[in-house]
């Protein structure tokens, strides 16, 4: 028997809302420069704390560098920002609503 979502009646099998959370999330991706002329990559917006942490992990894994997660954002050491939206888009994050 089909599992049925409590909030719209339907099964869950016909839809998935994380798809429906990444097409309306608003994303910011910035560099910024610290101490000692550093630049770090700030991801911010992606409000599931379990997919931010998933995603960190996987951003500094991709782009070979070293960060953390702070401040419900994703911090990666160096400049990554066009990689960041390539990765994000990959993710199924919409081109429009992410800001860099």
């Amino acid at each position: 028997m089909q599992e049925i979502d409590k909030i719209s009646g339907l099964p869950k099998d016909l839809f998935d809302i994380s798809n429906i959370a990444k097409e309306q999330q608003k994303i910011k991706v910035e560099v910024i420069r610290r101490k000692f002329s550093k630049f770090v990559t700030l991801v911010s917006g992606i409000s599931d704390k379990d997919t931010l942490k998933e995603m960190g992990k996987e951003m500094k894994q991709k782009f070979a560098c070293g960060g953390t997660i702070r401040d419900n954002q994703i911090e990666l050491q160096g400049k990554h920002r066009e990689r960041a939206v390539d990765f994000l888009i990959e993710k199924g994050y919409k081109r429009e609503l992410i800001d860099a």
